[in-house]
C-alpha cells in the first residue's frame, strides 16, 4: 500500500478528522494523527491485513519550545512481511505555566516495545501516557528533577554533591 493508499484506509475507518495533516517533503513522509485517536489508528494499521505494521521501532517524544507551546510524540512503525515503514506524528498544545506533564494515550498495549520507548519519554520530555503499565524512570535517578530534554530545562549545579558539568 502507497502512502496515499494508507491515508485513505484511516480516512475510510475512523472518518476525515483522524488526519489533521501530512508532511511529505523529507525522506519519509508523515501522518499528522488526531492525538486521542492515536491508540486506534495503531490497533488498525497492526491488525488490518492490507497494512500490518506489526513493529513500534522507535517513539520519540517532541519539546517544540517555549514559543510554540507545544509536546509531541513521533512514531516509527515497521511491518516486517511487507518491508514498508511509515511515520506518525501527534501534538498538542500545553501551557507550562499549569505544570503537570503533557498527556497523551500509550500503546504498550498495542505494542510491547512501546512500554521502554515511552519510559523513556517520559524520564527525559516529561511526557506522561495514560494507560502505561509501569511509567517511571528508566534512565536517570528516581529522585531526578526536571526533564533534561525539554527546551527550558535548566542543568543543575550538584546531584547528590557532585558538580555536574
Amino acid at each position: 500500500m502507497s502512502f496515499d493508499d494508507i491515508k485513505q484506509l484511516l480516512v475510510d475507518r475512523f472518518g476525515t478528522d483522524v488526519i489533521e495533516g501530512e508532511e511529505t517533503a523529507g525522506l519519509q513522509p508523515a501522518l499528522l494523527i488526531a492525538p486521542d485517536q492515536i491508540a486506534d489508528v495503531c490497533l488498525e494499521l497492526r491488525n488490518n491485513p492490507k497494512t500490518y505494521f506489526d513493529f513500534l521501532s522507535c517513539l520519540t517524544g517532541v519539546d517544540y519550545g517555549v514559543d510554540e507551546g507545544r509536546f509531541g510524540v513521533v512514531y516509527h512503525l515497521a511491518s516486517i512481511p511487507y518491508q514498508r515503514q511509515l511515520t506518525l506524528k501527534i501534538s498538542k498544545a500545553y501551557n507550562r505555566a499549569e505544570g503537570g506533564e503533557p498527556i497523551f494515550k500509550s500503546l504498550s498495549s498495542v505494542y510491547r516495545t512501546a512500554d521502554w520507548h515511552e519510559r523513556e519519554a517520559y524520564d527525559l520530555v516529561g511526557i506522561f501516557f495514560e494507560g502505561h503499565p509501569d511509567l517511571r524512570r528508566i534512565l536517570l535517578p528516581d529522585d531526578w528533577e526536571g526533564y533534561p530534554l525539554r527546551k527550558d530545562y535548566k542543568t543543575a549545579e550538584y546531584y547528590k554533591g557532585i558538580k555536574i558539568d
